[in-house]
């Protein structure tokens, strides 16, 4: 046990360290380091990430400090991880939110929670099953060649050699996740969770088939969810056509359309109620075009009287609003393509592509003088898969649904009334936009890959839904629903699913509700809204306490990232080149909440160098004798430097943990950088060496003091870059891990008289330093000075002073050719050996004729009445601007003119 006194500056941050167990990787050493601490030598005079990530990272792994016990009597904490694709790679927007929820992870780990970050995947079934049938194309084969059972093993064998590559890059990345209890969509445990939800919902009414239009997709063969269509903006052609009679004035419309090929379906045309110029036709019928039927004009508010003609084709199966236009008007809904894309109308276009279609359609108006006009090209809006990239076809088919409402009310209900909070609040419109006007969701998919929906018929009609402890019906002529579910349903039921409901498990108990879900703006309405309203329907409470939503990740330039664009960065790339913590730092440096993040490469340098400095100002320390040993000295023993840097620790590790309770990471980030570098390294470093040198008692309180910050700042800074800090803190306190070592709390202990004390010393040195630059002076370069301090609060610093500044003692031939008051003291320096007084007044006077010739053009300008009458606002501003820098320029090159010796 370490020997404590209850002095409270004594006290500072001594409880939150654990300093019991010495690695296997450290070795002792005689003091000043400490029994416990390692010795520089053991460091590395260069911080090589690929030498220390990959052993650090197996090591945790191997101890099992990942691994939350269900059993613990600790307050629990549980991030569940969006599930990435099996077939998926780690990209920079898993990057940005894997470093987020780790950085949560670490934190509450370290201080006393039983943190649960629960690893897994997501089976991702149309993009799993296009890579297998990938595989057997490149074979000559088809998925229809093997059959359901023999495609769904190999499926399961390309999961089990191909899959889960993403979850080798999260170890790169250094994800603290809970390897114990990774879970996978279609494993046993989620398979059950799955049919027992659907039985559930079936029997209490909420799962029904009905026909309905849906997104089809003619290349993968299945209907797919909005998230899986990607909308951009293609060349079509927009054409006009008379419906009815052939001549003008007869009982015609005319109608435009960019699908002329779906005419074939047509089973209407509308108009609205209230349109006057078709009030007459409305009940009757028109001819359509190409075929030998007759279809009515019917009256539809839907309709927009103001846009185009004000009559629109009605073709039910083939337009979500059409459809519903059908319904209204109990319109036939003929079907007019197969699941292919291949029109199957009996005639001329029977067999034809529907692009194929569409030319020989418009080419047979054309020839009977049907098109009124023709747009080309008409650029609009085109659903493609995202799969694919094959146009989406909107398609009428027997499907099953969930109804939302009462699912959509309650998750609604949930955020409302505080259960769940959306951070940041502002972002909350997003999602009650969604939940308050969700439509019924389609869940049924005609693929083989995935949950296989659990609903058997019989021979007669019958329907049975089956629940995983209940046996099919069998004998002749039943047979299971050849669909699969939407990936949606199984990932929505992810936060108690992977914790192993349906069974009442320790793990349900201990860990759900989860505290946060970390994720994009973007996915709120697919994932989000599911995983809200699977959570109150099965569990009746929320999944999550809290939801913190996160932006985009976009390019230097705000740009999106994008291969079309080229500037799709692989983060693998990155972490080879600089490091893991150089990635994570970077993108918690900009992750302001609800905000896209742009990254660029020069940003991820600055993060290593960064992570180089925190590395050689620690072995700096170690070498010469920071330690953790012993209790911190009183105060009456610190020097001033020692107190105020104590204080700005204190104030620095408050704001660290307001800024993570408000998930502003951007902030913690910036807190710690400028605390580490400005504050520690450039300057309470630098001040205490002359004290070090100096050597006796004071020597040993800096040092012990120098100890302890760097304690606490690397712990601080361990969530978010946990290499290095891992491989500092355990060299500098011989601790265990940091990783399970005690996240610091704030004492309270300030004291501003220091802080006020040291300010004085960072002003007069930073002024001194300004004024050596003006002369041309080296940073290095040594000159004679004389400083007055006496009856200022610079006096106790003069040896650091003079070591910062680079001046030498005055001797007896020393003459001031500057004086400079600072800071209420009086700096006197003798240049007349240190710069070359002429060339310098030579290259100042240059300065101060091109500075006054600008003064005279500005001035000039801006007496111009017929100059200031033209000139545009930001014109004339600038040259302001320009006068005024003229200005300043002059007054500072004067004063360094007179500052020169005469």
């Amino acid at each position: 046990m370490l020997h404590r006194s209850h002095n409270p500056i004594r006290d500072c941050y001594m409880d939150a360290r654990t300093l019991a167990v010495v690695t296997d990787n450290t070795q002792q050493s005689p003091e000043p380091h400490g029994p416990h601490a390692a010795s520089p030598a053991d460091l590395p005079t260069q911080y090589t990430p690929a030498e220390v990530e990959e052993t650090l990272y197996e090591r945790w792994v191997e101890r099992g400090y990942f691994e939350a016990d269900a059993k613990s009597e600790k307050p629990p904490y549980t991030i569940v991880i969006p599930p990435p694709n099996v077939t998926g790679s780690l990209h920079l927007g898993h990057a940005f939110q894997h470093t987020m929820m780790d950085a949560l992870t670490r934190r509450k780990r370290m201080q006393g929670y039983e943190a649960l970050w629960l690893p897994g995947m997501d089976h991702a079934g149309i993009a799993t099953q296009n890579k297998v049938e990938q595989q057997l194309a490149e074979e000559g084969r088809s998925r229809g060649d093997l059959g359901r059972e023999a495609f769904v093993e190999r499926v399961w064998q390309w999961k089990e050699e191909y899959g889960g590559k993403i979850l080798g890059q999260m170890r790169r990345l250094g994800d603290g996740v809970d390897w114990s209890r990774e879970r996978f969509t279609m494993d046993s445990g989620l398979s059950r969770a799955v049919q027992t939800v659907f039985k559930r919902m079936y029997d209490d009414g909420l799962i029904y088939q009905a026909e309905r239009i849906i997104n089809w997709c003619p290349r993968c063969l299945t209907a797919i969810s909005d998230i899986e269509v990607d909308y951009q903006e293609d060349d079509g052609e927009l054409v006009s056509i008379r419906y009815g009679a052939t001549e003008e004035g007869g009982d015609s419309l005319v109608v435009a359309t960019t699908r002329a090929e779906t005419m074939l379906g047509d089973t209407a045309v509308a108009v609205h109620p209230d349109d006057e110029r078709y009030a007459h036709l409305v009940g009757r019928t028109v001819k359509l075009p190409l075929t030998d039927r007759e279809i009515p004009v019917v009256a539809d508010s839907h309709v927009d009287p103001e846009f185009g003609t004000g009559a629109v084709k009605v073709t039910p199966a083939h337009d979500p609003n059409d459809f519903e236009i059908g319904r209204r008007h109990e319109l036939p809904m003929p079907s007019v393509m197969d699941e292919r894309g291949v029109i199957t109308v009996h005639g001329p276009f029977e067999g034809l592509d529907r692009f194929e279609a569409r030319s020989a359609i418009v080419a047979a108006l054309r020839e009977q003088g049907r098109i009124v006009a023709e747009k080309r090209p008409y650029v609009h809006s085109v659903g493609h898969c995202s799969r694919c990239k094959t146009t989406v076809e909107p398609r009428l088919s027997m499907q099953w649904w969930v109804k939302v409402g009462p699912l959509a009310k309650a998750a609604g209900d949930a955020v409302r009334d505080g259960r769940t909070q959306i951070h940041p609040a502002e972002m909350s419109y997003r999602y009650f936009d969604w939940v308050d006007n969700m439509h019924d969701w389609t869940i049924s998919r005609q693929l083989w890959w995935g949950h296989r929906i659990p609903v058997w018929y019989g021979p007669d009609g019958e329907v049975v839904c089956v629940g995983p402890d209940e046996e099919p019906p069998s004998g002749e002529g039943w047979h299971q629903d050849p669909d699969v579910l939407d990936t949606w349903f199984s990932s929505g039921l992810w936060p108690f699913s992977t914790l192993g409901w349906p069974e009442r498990t320790a793990d349900l108990a201990k860990f759900y509700p989860t505290d946060v879900l970390v994720t994009g703006y973007d996915i709120i309405f697919f994932w989000v809204a599911r995983m809200m309203m699977f959570g109150m329907y099965v569990m009746e409470e929320p999944p999550f306490h809290t939801i913190a939503l996160h932006g985009l990740v976009r390019d230097q330039h705000g740009k999106k990232m994008s291969k079309s664009f080229g500037n799709v960065v692989d983060p693998l790339d990155w972490m080879e080149a600089y490091g893991s913590d150089a990635l994570r730092f970077t993108l918690a440096s900009g992750a302001n909440p609800g905000t896209d993040v742009p990254i660029g490469e020069d940003w991820v340098k600055a993060s290593r160098n960064f992570a180089n400095k925190v590395w050689n100002a620690t072995r700096f320390a170690l070498m010469n004798g920071a330690t953790v040993e012993g209790p911190l000295p009183d105060a009456a023993e610190m020097s001033a430097t020692d107190r105020w840097i104590l204080s700005r620790l204190d104030t620095v590790l408050g704001d660290v943990d307001r800024y993570y309770d408000d998930y502003q990471f951007a902030k913690l980030s910036d807190a710690l950088y400028h605390f580490a570098w400005d504050e520690v390294f450039d300057w309470y470093v630098e001040l205490a060496k002359t004290t070090f040198a100096a050597g006796g008692r004071p020597a040993e309180v800096s040092r012990r003091v120098l100890g302890e910050v760097l304690d606490v700042l690397l712990r601080l800074l361990h969530p978010i870059v946990p290499f290095v800090t891992e491989a500092l803190w355990t060299a500098l306190t011989g601790g265990a891990s940091v990783v399970v070592a005690d996240w610091p709390k704030p004492t309270g202990f300030r004291d501003e008289a220091a802080e006020q004390e040291i300010a004085v010393v960072q002003q007069a040195v930073t002024e001194v330093r300004r004024f050596r630059a003006d002369q041309g002076l080296q940073p290095g370069q040594k000159v004679p000075a004389r400083l007055e301090l006496t009856g200022t609060p610079l006096g106790a610093h003069e040896d650091a002073i003079r070591q910062l500044l680079r001046l030498q003692p005055a001797g007896e031939d020393f003459r001031a050719t500057a004086s400079l008051p600072v800071a209420g003291a009086t700096v006197g320096l003798d240049l007349s050996g240190a710069i070359d007084v002429e060339a310098e007044r030579k290259r100042l006077g240059k300065d101060l004729a091109a500075a006054e010739k600008e003064l005279k053009q500005t001035s000039a300008k801006l007496g111009n009445e017929a100059f200031l009458a033209k000139a545009p606002d930001h014109v004339v501003d600038k040259i302001r601007t320009r006068k005024a820098t003229a200005e300043a320029d002059i007054e500072r090159i004067r004063q360094q003119l007179e500052r020169l010796p005469g």
